[in-house]
């Protein structure tokens, strides 16, 4: 479904220039990978690591130095059809969900959003109060949530607003980018628990971004190591502790016993 195939990427550094005669510092290597549909890709690294990055050039927003990303089989970075197309498969969900929410919206216009994108999609006209109930519903809220602000949530009830902006965008692929981090450990199980669910109800794909090992091991299908722009491991979850790399080996070692 969505194939990232050879890309690099590399910053303007006033510091690189200084240290090393070259003004641009590399901070992607070469990155290829294939995420199939229905699956969900952990993208695992420390601060630093490129993961972000990779996301951001995954979600269209930041055109790489060389390489591209397909979806469909369609280039996004050299075609148009390849963007129109990355705009109506992919939504994401950000980490800090107080400033992705607008806080003079309420929860239905929020997730408004969502619908009308889906709305642009299919040219047809949606009833917006009852897709917003249904919505919630889904994850989790019921339809008592409408009109309530941001500010009248608690961080995991906000995030499941997001996320359910991200569903009524019709998407078949969802980027999370830290989704989770943010909140308490009994509030992240309760989305990972969400998440896993809509994966199977509505075949999403995921792409899962986080430094946290816990979760891509209780969410992921496939987990990609990244250290400094470069991938290490690229390996299902079910084999992660037959990893023989030293950095996978390290992010492992607090919960993993060699």
């Amino acid at each position: 479904m969505l194939k990232i195939d050879g890309v690099n990427v590399s910053f303007k550094s006033e510091r690189q220039e200084k240290l090393f005669g070259t003004s641009r510092k590399q901070v992607l290597f070469d990155i290829s990978l294939d995420i199939p549909k229905g699956k969900c890709l952990g993208i695992l690294g420390e601060s630093g690591s490129g993961k972000s990055t990779l996301g951001r050039v995954i979600c269209g927003l930041l055109k790489p130095d060389s390489g591209d990303i397909y979806i469909n089989g369609n280039s996004v970075y050299g075609s148009k059809i390849g963007k129109k197309e990355l705009r109506n498969k992919l939504s994401v969900v950000f980490q800090d969900y107080t400033t992705s929410a607008n806080p003079r919206f309420k929860v239905k216009d929020i997730i408004s959003e969502g619908i009308a994108v889906k709305e642009r999609k299919t040219g047809q006209k949606i009833d917006r109060l009852a897709e917003v109930t249904k919505m919630l519903e889904i994850v989790g809220l019921s339809g008592d949530y409408i009109n309530r602000y941001p500010h009248e949530l608690s961080g995991g009830q906000l995030q499941r607003v997001c996320i359910a902006r991200a569903v009524a965008c019709n998407s078949d692929i969802i980027l999370f980018d830290e989704a989770i981090s943010s909140l308490d450990a009994h509030t992240q199980v309760q989305i990972m628990e969400l998440l896993i669910k809509l994966k199977e109800n509505l075949n999403l794909t995921y792409i899962f971004i986080t430094h946290d090992l816990t979760s891509i091991t209780y969410l992921c299908d496939d987990v990609l190591f990244l250290y400094r722009g470069r991938v290490t491991e690229h390996i299902p979850v079910s084999e992660i502790s037959k990893t023989k790399d030293l950095y996978a080996k390290k992010l492992l070692s607090s919960i993993i016993e060699f």
